[in-house]
């Protein structure tokens, strides 16, 4: 299977870096209209994966990609693509097919294909194979935002759980999922003076403590859909509330490996500041070396999720863990780990997970500026309410229990911190937030040395103390807590959204709907 990813999610970001600065081989006149240039395909063959210049070609037209390769958040596999057609790449990851991308990929463009080699006015067809053919099947109940490469998410109705169960654990991929065999997958850990020791999942489970712990991941961009309602367009998937799931992941301490591969975790040298991840389908992340040998960062080489071997989704047969922080950092089908002075150079490090002030926009950002994201904010959101009424019997303790009698609306939801921040209160209103009180927390079993996990809640209000819409904010540990509004915290990207959670109610009606 030929291994591809021609201009893949996040990449927008990637090819507004970078002016279009044409190296051909043979290159053109000074001032000539590159729509006068006439270019044979055999030349654009030339122009492969071991040419100085690198060339593809959309339809009937040509552009040199050279100075853009770099930036390329698959790597190198972009090269599959290179002196040759975009086009059959583009009909499988179709995400690309939008005219902001286009529009982009214009400004490259260098030539039109000689006419001799056109057939009926079109360049020759031909097939490559779909990498995407091997991706597992997804339950139905996941709410999909893309199929190749697939991301969807957990259906509120499916958030009611302190643990998410595998089929209905979000799904965020920039990728397809690549085939992995487990006897044959090896874990390289390479230190700063370039050694290197090699692991396979057997020596993980034969050499090192098991450790179980409960941990939330939560992508960047959930909730960026109200965002985009609230505040100004974002960029990127439009993630309602279930961009965000909970689960007990089992596996060793990436600190115990680091150690037994040489590397002084008691003592780290001012050296290495990093601990890059790369994955099989050529994903690449990074987080502080702090966090990856901190004894109560409950770092994890995970193999297992809910007490079963990963599904291929979310990393077979192994992922790291990253409790606390964003789950971009929680690399998945994870071969590599390198310890470094610098960050991953991946374009999903130094590009697309980051904030910029409400200011910029995403025509000039200084990438460099801005800090990767690695732990959370605070995040609450309402996953539910629903009539309650003393006339059930189903529905009699629960009043009891609250001391109400009178006809009621039970409201639940979630609530997260990052960076193992324990969440201390949970805030709600049923008028808009013009009046508060405060929701039950609801009792957990969580695992690790931090709070890791998100936190159920749940409020009765009497019916007749309801307005039109109920409002939720979180508070954690560090008295952190959310902003009212979304314009104050915009950025072009839509990550980080946490503002108060709005759902609008009207008497007799059941949600289970993402509100704003």
């Amino acid at each position: 299977m030929i291994g591809i990813s021609v201009f893949g999610l996040g990449s927008i970001c990637a090819l507004l870096a970078f002016s279009p600065t044409v190296h051909a081989e043979a290159p053109t006149v000074p001032n000539e209209d590159p729509h006068s240039r006439k270019i044979r395909l055999k030349d654009v063959k030339l122009h492969g994966r071991d040419a100085d210049a690198k060339w593809v070609t959309r339809g009937t037209r040509v552009y040199d990609i050279t100075d853009w390769i770099p930036g390329h958040p698959g790597g190198e596999v972009i090269l599959q693509a290179v002196g040759g057609a975009v086009d059959p790449f583009w009909d499988i990851f179709t995400i690309h097919k939008k005219q902001e991308v286009y529009d982009i990929l214009e400004s490259y463009y260098i030539g039109e294909i000689d006419p001799r080699d056109l057939v009926d006015g079109q360049p020759p067809a031909h097939d490559v194979d779909d990498p995407f053919n091997s991706d597992p099947k997804r339950d139905n109940r996941l709410l999909a935002h893309s199929k190749r490469p697939c991301n969807a998410e957990t259906p509120a109705e499916e958030l009611g759980t302190f643990v998410t169960p595998n089929e209905t654990f979000y799904v965020r991929n920039h990728m397809w999922v690549p085939e992995i065999d487990e006897s044959r997958h090896k874990l390289v850990i390479e230190l700063r003076n370039g050694e290197e020791k090699e692991y396979s999942l057997k020596d993980l489970k034969a050499n090192f403590e098991e450790v179980t712990i409960t941990a939330t991941l939560q992508c960047s961009g959930n909730r960026r859909k109200h965002m985009t309602q609230e505040a100004r367009s974002t960029s990127g998937l439009q993630w309602n509330i279930g961009g965000i799931s909970n689960a007990e992941w089992t596996g060793v301490r990436l600190r115990d490996v680091l150690t037994d591969a040489g590397f002084p975790t008691d003592d780290a040298p001012d050296e290495v500041r990093h601990a890059q991840f790369m994955g099989a389908e050529a994903y690449g992340a990074s987080i502080p070396i702090d966090k990856a040998i901190d004894k109560r960062g409950d770092v994890l080489l995970a193999y297992e999720m809910n007490g079963k071997p990963l599904p291929a989704d979310h990393g077979y047969p192994i992922r790291v863990l990253v409790p606390g922080n964003v789950a971009a950092r929680s690399v998945k089908w994870v071969n590599r780990i390198i310890l470094s002075d610098e960050e991953s150079a991946s374009q999903w490090q130094r590009r697309d997970y980051k904030c910029f002030g409400p200011n910029v926009s995403s025509r000039d950002p200084d990438w460099d500026s801005a800090a990767a994201i690695q732990e959370m904010p605070v995040q609450s959101a309402i996953t539910s309410f629903r009539d309650v009424s003393n006339h059930s019997k189903q529905d009699h303790k629960l009043l009891q229990v609250n001391g109400f009698k009178e006809d009621c609306v039970l409201v639940e939801g979630y609530c997260y911190s990052g960076g193992g921040r324990r969440i201390v209160r949970v805030d709600v209103s049923a008028d808009g937030g013009r009046t508060w009180h405060q929701a039950e927390l609801l009792a957990d079993e969580a695992k690790g040395s931090k709070a890791w996990t998100w936190r159920r809640w749940r409020w009765v209000v009497p019916r007749q103390n309801t307005g039109d819409c109920f409002v939720v904010k979180a508070v954690d540990e560090a008295y952190n807590t959310q902003p009212s509004d979304y314009e104050p915290t915009y950025n072009f990207r839509g990550n980080l959204t946490s503002s108060w959670h709005r759902v609008g109610y009207k008497p007799d009606e059941e949600t289970s709907d993402g509100g704003k």
